[in-house]
């Protein structure tokens, strides 16, 4: 391919794991873990590396296309990658109003890395992934040789790299807990834990939807359910990108506790679902739980 391959990058791999102590665990019996991922590149932070990378890889240096609500992650990700690899990107964002206002930091700072951003009306968005529909909006965004990554980046090869997080956790903990937002990450998590251990996904969108998806996110890449997993939906706070004064109020806790700067739109509701299983007693004496955490505060 032309430019970097991605792992020129020097990820940290495997993330750190991190024991914490902390009382309302300790009365449980209940040691908990932070699996790191926000540290494995100061650019592609936490599972936006590990499902990047191998779609980067199978791109071959073609320009890269996405999709991505105006706040997105995904997007921010891409077209860091973009950046660092020598790579065109563009980003199809939610909302053809949008073009016609400010940008906001999110994607102020994906055009500073070099993005082209196409603003797409929500009808069209929804349809995205109709083959017709996605040929149009590629011809309209002039973008007709552009590889296509799927919004939030998960894919059968997203989810294929993602189960090495799952490897990297064999042994070390009895569940994993993650956020889940279109279920790429965990898909790939579950796929990769060994007998015995449980992966449980709190996902950050209402609708309980999602069991579906992930299911046939496993089935494109391993050809069939894989692992023991199942998911919380009590966790949302209203749906993705909402929080409210409790959430906050947690996240605002846990990081003077811990000194770990918490990500509100999915990280904050992982650690908030885990400790209100584990006031629940969801998990016996003894248990070791891990918390993987995906992502990093955006800061502008």
């Amino acid at each position: 391919m032309t430019g970097l391959d991605p792992a020129s990058l020097r990820p940290r791999l495997p993330s750190p794991l991190q024991e914490i102590e902390d009382d309302r665990c300790a009365r449980r019996g209940v040691r908990l873990f932070l699996k790191r991922d926000d540290l494995i590149h100061p650019d592609l932070v936490g599972n936006k590396w590990r499902k990047l990378a191998p779609n980067l890889a199978a791109a071959a240096g073609r320009p890269i296309l996405t999709f991505g609500g105006a706040y997105s992650n995904h997007l921010r990700a891409t077209a860091a990658a973009g950046r660092l690899l020598g790579l065109p990107t563009v980003g199809v964002v939610r909302g053809e109003e949008l073009a016609d206002r400010p940008l906001n930091p999110s994607l102020t700072r994906c055009v500073a890395d070099g993005m082209r951003l196409h603003f797409v009306d929500r009808p069209t968005y929804r349809r995205k992934a109709e083959p017709p529909v996605l040929d149009a909006i590629l011809r309209a965004a002039g973008a007709q040789d552009a590889y296509v990554v799927p919004e939030g980046g998960s894919n059968a090869l997203a989810v294929r790299g993602c189960r090495a997080l799952g490897e990297e956790l064999r042994g070390r903990a009895d569940v994993v807990a993650t956020a889940c937002g279109t279920g790429g990450t965990f898909a790939g998590l579950a796929a990769g834990l060994g007998p015995g251990q449980r992966a449980l996904g709190i996902p950050v969108l209402k609708g309980g939807f999602l069991t579906a998806g992930i299911q046939a996110l496993q089935e494109a890449a391993f050809g069939a359910r894989q692992g023991d997993w199942a998911l919380d939906d009590r966790f949302h706070f209203g749906g993705y990108a909402r929080t409210t004064p409790e959430l906050d109020t947690f996240a605002e806790d846990f990081e003077d506790r811990h000194g770990v700067a918490v990500e509100r739109l999915y990280v904050a509701k992982v650690l908030y679902g885990v400790m209100t299983l584990v006031t629940e007693g969801a998990f016996p004496a003894g248990s070791r739980v891990a918390a993987v955490i995906t992502g990093a505060p955006f800061t502008g």
